[in-house]
């Protein structure tokens, strides 16, 4: 038996391996771009109303990306402006984090490459994202059509064109009858050569509208893709695919158990004892959890990262001063549209008060729910800290960081609207003797794994290098399936793509998150957030709230209590 000397010593040394791990190898899986088409025969303004409806229906898809079917359609209408859109992840990624990561890369890169049509489609390899200013709902579109192949050659093309022809039929088939419109299928070749067959449709289509642009889509095999090892048809309301690989996930893919097969045996009942969680339950549960961690670092070593694309902007190229405004002008509210979604800011619309001011709950005239901070007109973050967090939330887009969906800034009004997070804050459930139990250590560590994404997104991933400065347990959001979101940026900084550090003289943020380096010298960098991630992650872990800490004689903060450990 393991005594609880040699127990300490090991959680200590897991804890440390966890700090410095997850933020390097718990990266966010990148969508891979395949094709887009924009119609610029119908064009919008910059800054126009159709613009701001358009973000508002990309933030209302990205915002139920998570959903269990992979598929949502949604409708923005103002008076002469309408705009309507769905996205459509791959059957085997629904439910993934890989949908999620599809449909928030989508929404982002769209106004980058349709930056003023009224129509696009984008194609990923994940998923797919459609909009336009007309309807196209339950309706069938087969154009524009992308036709992609594997340049391979299979032996036998004669024969495995008979083959292919017969399996996509039967896929076709399955698919147009499946309520989630997705099929697959591996067919034997050869004894050595699987062939593997997808079908999915829109989910909006009939069963007999989904079929009919099935085989319009697998007529287009034979003059794209004759012979080939692999190939693919991509229309706006359906694609077909085949390779001689497994291209998606067979676990996800496999059909359920037959109606009326024995369920599997109960798990034997644990035994009765203390309630007290003994040490091999522990060991049980934290040792797992690190092999996981060391399957990354395997895969991260073995496997070649997808080549990411560079983005040239950096703090200097950044407009500043009221030019900041107009980068976002698109996304403004009118005053008194909040006070009609929060009833007047009344008491109970009321989410909670931070340093900056007060957050209330809000229903916009469209049935939308959204978070809305009121800043208070004698609170220290002013006209610049507001712009800031504006302008920087604005241009960040992750399943990981909370979504603005637009601002309010009237008089001495300075207002930020974001997507609603209905679980709040992860403080309240940490330190909440009644709440804890719901963080059993799956949803512990993948909420560990949510955060090391996001500050990997805003360090390396996105457009800016972002220095957070106050990541902290009430900073981070969980949403309904209690995915974490890092939220409060008016503290952050823009880094340049080579500047790895920065000083200055108004030190912000939380004692016992800072850095020893920015609390005594002004000192901030990425190193700055990954201690702040350390000590969060300690708190995730213990259960123990870092400020209590702060009064005893033996340690100062959690992290010198653990060290002292």
């Amino acid at each position: 038996m393991i005594n609880h000397q040699k127990m300490k010593n090991m959680t200590t040394l897991l804890l440390i391996f966890s700090i410095f791990t997850l933020p390097i190898f718990l990266t966010s899986t990148e969508a891979e771009y395949l094709y887009h088409d924009c119609k610029n025969t119908t064009t919008f303004t910059p800054n126009s109303i159709f613009q701001s409806n358009l973000n508002r229906l990309f933030s209302t898809l990205t915002s139920n990306a998570n959903r269990s079917t992979g598929f949502y359609n949604a409708t923005v209408k103002t008076p002469n402006n309408a705009v309507y859109g769905l996205f459509l992840c791959r059957g085997d990624v629904v439910g993934t984090d890989a949908c999620e990561t599809c449909v928030a890369t989508a929404t982002g890169e769209a106004p980058q490459r349709c930056p003023i049509e009224k129509e696009a489609v984008i194609w990923y390899d994940d998923c797919m994202l459609r909009y336009s200013y007309v309807s196209f709902f339950s309706t069938s579109a087969e154009n524009p059509g992308v036709f992609m192949m594997n340049e391979q050659n299979v032996t036998d093309s004669t024969r495995f064109n008979q083959v292919l022809a017969a399996s996509m039929n039967e896929v076709a088939t399955e698919a147009a009858k499946d309520t989630d419109k997705f099929a697959t299928k591996q067919t034997k070749f050869t004894d050595v050569i699987t062939l593997y067959s997808l079908g999915q449709c829109t989910q909006d289509l009939s069963a007999a509208v989904c079929d009919r642009c099935f085989r319009i889509a697998i007529a287009q095999l034979p003059s794209c893709c004759s012979g080939k090892q692999g190939g693919r048809v991509l229309f706006p309301s359906c694609n077909v695919r085949y390779e001689i690989y497994p291209f998606y996930d067979e676990n996800a893919t496999a059909p359920e158990p037959a109606p009326g097969a024995p369920p599997p045996p109960p798990s034997p009942s644990p035994p009765k004892g203390k309630s007290k969680i003994r040490t091999g339950t522990i060991v049980a549960i934290v040792v797992p959890i690190s092999v996981s961690v060391l399957l990354f670092v395997v895969g991260y070593c073995c496997i070649t990262r997808r080549v990411r694309k560079k983005y040239n902007a950096a703090a200097t190229n950044e407009p500043s001063g009221e030019n900041d405004i107009t980068t976002v002008e698109s996304l403004q509210f009118d005053f008194a549209t909040i006070q009609a979604a929060t009833s007047n800011f009344s008491d109970d619309h009321k989410l909670g008060e931070g340093g900056f001011g007060q957050v209330y709950k809000g229903i916009l005239s469209d049935g939308q729910e959204v978070a809305v901070k009121r800043l208070s007109k004698n609170s220290g973050q002013g006209s610049e800290e507001f712009k800031n967090e504006m302008v920087l939330v604005a241009k960040l887009q992750h399943r990981n960081l909370v979504r603005l969906l637009g601002f309010c800034l009237e008089g001495e009004e300075k207002i930020l609207v974001y997507e609603y997070v209905p679980n709040k804050s992860l403080d309240r459930f940490l330190f909440d003797p009644e709440k804890q139990g719901q963080l059993d250590w799956s949803r512990r560590y993948k909420i560990i794994s949510g955060i090391a994404r996001g500050i990997m997104y805003l360090h390396e991933d996105s457009r800016l290098r972002i220095i957070h400065r106050d990541l902290k347990a009430s900073n981070i959001l969980l949403d309904g399936e209690m995915n974490p979101k890092i939220s409060d940026f008016g503290m952050a900084r823009i880094f340049g793509v080579d500047q790895s550090q920065a000083n200055t003289s108004r030190i912000v943020g939380t004692y016992g998150y800072m850095s020893p380096e920015y609390a005594m010298h002004g000192q901030f960098s990425i190193k700055s957030d990954l201690y702040s991630f350390g000590v969060l992650v300690l708190e995730i872990i213990s259960g123990k709230k870092n400020s209590n800490f702060f009064q005893t004689d033996i340690a100062e903060d959690l992290a010198s209590h653990v060290s002292l450990k």
